[in-house]
């Protein structure tokens, strides 16, 4: 994860994402640098829009509150008409 947020503070900083600077923010850490996690996140980052990315998730992120909210909703309805049903049954036996 250290590699990803790396990247992210590279890339926040305008500075290039490359192996080059992913090591030296690795290394200034103080953690060992495993240069097969860096090969392999430069890989995956071939052709990325960082900023693009960022900005779809943020997208995301303020889109599934409003989905959430509509299910809550739904299932409260649902809730709310389950007793008035029962009651019109116990109304029967009585009325």
């Amino acid at each position: 994860m250290e590699y990803i947020y790396a990247a992210l503070l590279l890339h926040k900083l305008g500075q290039s994402v490359n192996e080059e600077n992913l090591t030296k923010v690795i290394k200034a850490t103080s953690v060992s640098v495993d240069e097969a996690k860096i090969k392999t996140l430069m890989a995956a980052l071939n052709g990325v829009d960082i900023a693009k990315e960022l900005e779809n998730a943020a997208t995301m992120a303020m889109a599934a509150p409003a989905a959430g909210a509509t299910e809550a909703k739904k299932e409260e309805k649902k809730k709310e008409e389950a007793p008035s049903e029962s009651a019109a049954g116990l109304a029967s036996l009585f009325g």
